[in-house]
Parts: C-alpha cells; sequence; structure tokens
C-alpha cells in the first residue's frame, strides 16, 4: 500500500511529540480515508512536503515570500502523485532555492493542516503539510523561482521580523530545543 510509509512516519511522529496526538489523528484519518491523499486534485485535502532548510553551519533558515500566499514561509509543495514525502521535500527545496540539499533525518520534524483559500477554478482546501529538516550541502548562494517574490537567509533572532505564523515558529523551536539542545 502507497500509504503505509507515511501512516508507519506518522506513528513515529506520534511517539516524539505526543502532545500533538490531535493533529496526527487528522493526518492518519486523511490518509487511510483518502487513497489519493498524493494527488493536487484531491480537492478533500492534499499532501504536501516542505524544508525547514538550514544553511552550512546550521544557524539560519531559507525562507520564501511565497508568490500566491504573499507571505514568509518554508519551502515546499504539492507530492504531484508521489508519496514519498521527504522525496517531495528535497525536490521542492532545491526547485525552489536552486540549492543542493541533504536531510539532516528521515524523521519528520513537523506536521501542520492549513486551509488554502479558493483560488482561480480551484476550491479552497487543505494542505496536510509534511515538514522535515534539510541542509544545504554546497554553496548558500540561491536562485529565486517563479514561486517566490524573493528567498531569505534568516537567523533565529530575526524569524519574527518575517513571520508570526506559529507553525513557521514551532519548526523553528522545534530545531533548537530537539536538534541543539545547549541552546535552549
Amino acid at each position: 500500500m502507497h500509504r503505509q510509509p507515511i501512516l508507519a512516519a506518522l506513528a513515529v511522529y506520534r511517539n516524539r511529540y505526543p502532545d500533538e496526538a490531535d493533529v496526527v489523528d487528522r493526518f492518519e484519518a486523511f490518509v487511510r480515508d483518502e487513497p489519493r491523499c498524493f494527488h493536487n486534485d484531491c480537492w478533500s485535502g492534499h499532501i504536501t512536503g516542505s524544508a525547514w532548510l538550514l544553511d552550512g553551519a546550521g544557524v539560519r533558515a531559507l525562507l520564501t515570500h511565497h508568490r500566491k500566499l504573499d507571505k514568509w514561509l518554508q519551502l515546499g509543495g504539492h507530492s504531484d502523485g508521489d508519496p514519498d514525502t521527504l522525496a517531495v521535500a528535497l525536490r521542492e527545496a532545491h526547485e525552489e532555492s536552486g540549492l543542493a540539499v541533504g536531510a539532516l533525518d528521515r524523521a519528520i520534524l513537523d506536521l501542520d493542516i492549513h486551509q488554502i483559500p479558493a483560488r482561480g477554478t480551484q476550491p479552497a482546501h487543505f494542505h496536510f503539510d509534511v515538514r522535515y529538516l534539510l541542509q544545504v550541502s554546497g554553496a548558500e548562494t540561491f536562485a529565486v523561482s517563479n514561486e517566490s517574490h524573493e528567498l531569505a537567509w534568516v537567523g533565529e533572532g530575526e524569524l519574527e521580523s518575517f513571520s508570526r505564523e506559529w507553525s513557521v515558529l514551532r519548526m523553528a523551536h522545534k530545531v533548537r530545543t530537539s536538534w541543539y539542545p545547549s541552546q535552549e
């Protein structure tokens, strides 16, 4: 079953973040109940893959000023039918930045469910976003894709001047507390 790997990853996530059981429950129910959960034309919602992309030193994250949503967010996008959400996050981070990237861990860093407003012929729908911790594996000079107004390397101390979205701030908090606990 193409949905089994994401269900297994969600079970690991539940054990790591037991206080997020409600969001894991919603993800699991959606994945089990929606056979086309990885397809962009599934209007009840679809799985997306995102990247909290760190620079080589691990101190700054690359954010995109998203063209359609007009917000500073992490890199990421649609699965396009691919059930490997880590591969989706890696692909999207590269496509949106031009950077060579790698995963720091195969485990899910964060989960978020958010509504995307109706646009053109597309109805409002939910993104079930699976987020991973990635890191640049070469030069840090990025290229802005047509999906962004701009990109910026952002240190944790300046993050709130770019975004006050809890889902963005939560990823930075998880990285600081889970990956660099001596810095808390």
